[in-house]
């Protein structure tokens, strides 16, 4: 099984309990290129359903200004709770993903500015 993502297929290559790892086409012994999917289930309460807890996480050997090389990481972390409409999961996802597209995204990135 594959996730494409940018035209990069990132294949499945092995389960733990709660998170599944897919390797991209950079991955090798020495450079890592990874794609990691985590879940934990929700844990209800007697007057609350609990909350599930999603993320995915991007990581990345990179090339250093200088020639030294470094793990570069991005995560998305997800707190959603049980009975949330499908409708309110799509518009939450979609602001994300719209933000990040953002130049108030690119100012967090890259200069750590989260002033706006």
């Amino acid at each position: 099984m594959a996730i494409t993502v940018n035209t990069k297929a990132y294949n499945h290559n092995g389960n733990t309990s709660n998170a599944a790892t897919y390797t991209g086409p950079a991955h090798t012994l020495a450079v890592k290129d990874t794609l990691t999917l985590r879940t934990t289930a929700p844990k209800p309460t007697k007057d609350f359903a609990g909350v599930g807890r999603q993320s995915a996480k991007f990581a990345r050997t990179v090339t250093l200004a200088g020639g030294a090389t470094a793990e570069a990481i991005v995560e998305v972390t997800t707190s959603l709770p049980v009975g949330m409409a499908e409708a309110d999961v799509d518009s939450i996802r979609d602001d994300m993903g719209d933000f990040l597209l953002l130049a108030a995204a690119d100012d967090l990135f890259w200069k750590q500015d989260i002033l706006h």
